[in-house]
């Protein structure tokens, strides 16, 4: 059998250069503005200080411009949501990423549900969940919204698939569930504490790991032809599913690193250019 790579690192720069076009032609008419993600960091974790480096430099490639706000980690709850509610507030803001994790003190779900839904580019707000579930515009989060985009690039249909989502995460396996329902799939959500998990997957045509440990899922529990797609990633880079021995054994499937994770950013780029685009059209 010959498996698909589903490249998400070219699926990503492929974008890039159509979201180049499309913010060129946005300044032409709007005077030079261009789209606005705000990133919020909070505290000095330097996982996260790298991801939203590397946020601020995808913006940069395809020209848009980023706004990069660093809060000590002593913020309260308080504090984050009177800054998010002045980004709401700035119609030179398009986009707004509160990067996960915040510190304990914080209540993370209040301040992302303060994310204005126009601006909820990342997908993290639960009225953005909730449209999104119901079939109704909303930016989808950003991770499995990445998931559909190279899945659609690759043509794999997803319509009568039975699809297996490993995660239950509010960001990851919920969303990633919904979206596939929504696209005609039959979902079947696990997680870490399902029983008999490998009967389970052992019926997917469609396997989503995102249970957040590395090779938590075994590549024997997974039948020849299916689908994977692998959403972990952890030191040694290794995903949540033991991908070696299925790479001729697997209809297609996500290497880690190079699948999901480049599409995943790149998402959140793509929709805060829709947002700068519904506002300064």
């Amino acid at each position: 059998m010959t498996t698909v790579i589903l490249d998400g690192k070219h699926v990503a720069q492929l974008t890039e250069e159509q979201l180049s076009v499309r913010v060129e032609a946005l300044k032409a008419k709007s005077d030079g503005r261009t789209p606005v993600l705000a990133t919020i960091l909070v505290g000095d974790d330097p996982a996260s200080a790298t991801y939203v480096k590397m946020k601020g430099n995808a913006c940069r490639r395809v020209g848009m411009e980023s706004m990069a706000i660093e809060l000590p980690a002593s913020t309260r709850t308080n504090d984050l949501l009177r800054e998010i509610e002045q980004l709401n507030e700035n119609p030179d803001v398009h986009g707004i990423l509160l990067q996960h994790p915040v510190p304990s003190q914080i209540d993370e779900r209040a301040c992302f549900d303060m994310i204005a839904l126009e601006k909820d580019v990342d997908g993290v707000t639960c009225l953005g969940f909730g449209r999104m579930a119901m079939g109704e515009p909303a930016y989808g989060c950003a991770t499995p919204q990445g998931i559909m985009r190279l899945l659609a690039h690759y043509e794999m249909n997803l319509e009568g698939l039975h699809a297996v989502v490993i995660g239950r995460s509010p960001i990851l396996g919920k969303p990633m569930a919904m979206m596939m329902l929504e696209a005609n799939a039959t979902v079947t959500i696990c997680h870490s504490r399902t029983r008999d998990l490998e009967s389970h997957v052992r019926q997917a045509d469609l396997v989503v790991g995102a249970v957040g440990r590395p090779e938590f899922i075994r590549a024997d529990w997974i039948k020849d032809g299916a689908i994977v797609v692998d959403a972990g990633y952890h030191p040694g880079g290794v995903g949540d599913i033991e991908l070696g021995p299925l790479a001729e054994r697997a209809s297609a499937i996500t290497p880690v690193p190079g699948g999901v994770g480049p599409m995943t950013i790149n998402t959140l780029i793509q929709q805060t250019v829709e947002s700068g685009e519904k506002a300064l059209s």
